[in-house]
């Protein structure tokens, strides 16, 4: 579950709903990493209480800051009994630096692979991938030497991601990625957004914003030969824009059909013509009773006196 950052925390909480939902809600055990995040113990504890008002059953924070705190085995213990697992913001080489590679790193993928819900916002969802944007530059067009990739956390594969992306102008370090690297699609989630990639390998985008994905494997360039700081020529990339409500296959890198699947405001237009028809139904059947009961009085014949004997 890779959110775009700044995800709602006060009003409806999509997202977080969402999360706590998969990881079993009431039941659920959460374990907050807050490794990446400069806050310190303080976004650990934010999001403890924050999942805990939301109603989740246990939240275990975790915050190694060097890579002997996390080998440490109760790190492992926790994860073993983690149903859900939420990698906060802030720095995601901090994150993949002293997490990648050691036992809790490989715990997070035993727990990925046992079906537990991995969500990571901002830093966090940038460091879940094989690949990673380490740093870079904002821009809409790409260039050489615009972006910085390392290894992430390894736990979903032929995918890049970045994160705060229509609002931090990043398409094109995430274009420069995938020219220079076609057999990778790059994902760029907008804040408040969240890509949920099932095991399937189908996407579901939910949120406030759009997932750009970006396909280059027929696109063209010349990032080969390019140096310096030029711009990059690149030609023939497929870009497609999901927003909430949509699916996106990763294994054919094209949208899923919504046959039969009411857009977001088709359904909302459904269930005000549903309720309007259960307004007229109990109108109708008031007006029913009401004749029903006039007629009754109408019809009934009246109850003569007995005759008088002589």
């Amino acid at each position: 579950m890779l959110i775009g950052g700044a995800e709602d925390k006060l009003k409806k909480r999509v997202i977080l709903t969402r999360f706590l939902s998969l990881s079993g809600g009431a039941d659920s055990h959460i374990a907050v990493i807050s490794t990446a995040s400069s806050l310190g113990d303080a976004a650990t504890e934010f999001y403890r209480e924050l999942f805990t008002q939301m109603g989740a059953g246990t939240v275990s924070g975790l915050r190694p800051v060097t890579r002997e705190e996390a080998n440490q085995e109760a790190l492992v213990e926790v994860i073993d009994q983690a149903t859900g697992v939420f990698l906060t913001g802030g720095n995601q080489l901090r994150l993949a630096s002293v997490v990648g590679g050691t036992r809790l790193g490989a715990a997070l993928l035993e727990a990925h692979q046992r079906g537990v819900v991995i969500a990571g916002t901002s830093a966090g969802a940038s460091a879940v991938s094989t690949h990673m944007v380490a740093f870079g530059a904002a821009g809409a067009s790409p260039k050489h030497r615009m972006v910085q990739i390392s290894a992430g956390l390894g736990l979903l594969k032929g995918v890049v991601v970045d994160q705060h992306f229509e609002q931090r102008t990043r398409l094109g370090r995430l274009l420069t990625v995938v020219a220079q690297s076609p057999a990778l699609i790059g994902l760029g989630l907008d804040e408040d957004t969240a890509a949920i990639i099932h095991s399937d390998e189908t996407l579901e985008v939910i949120g406030r914003g759009s997932v750009t994905v970006i396909d280059g494997s027929v696109a063209q360039t010349d990032s080969y030969q390019t140096s310096g700081h030029k711009p990059m020529m690149v030609s023939g990339v497929v870009l497609h824009s999901i927003p909430s409500g949509y699916l996106f296959d990763l294994k054919s890198r094209s949208l899923v059909p919504s046959v039969g699947v009411p857009s977001p405001r088709e359904a909302q237009m459904a269930e005000a013509a549903r309720r309007q028809m259960e307004r007229l139904a109990r109108q109708i059947a008031s007006e029913r009773t009401a004749s029903s009961h006039t007629e009754n009085r109408k019809d009934k014949p009246s109850q003569s006196l007995p005759e008088a004997s002589e």
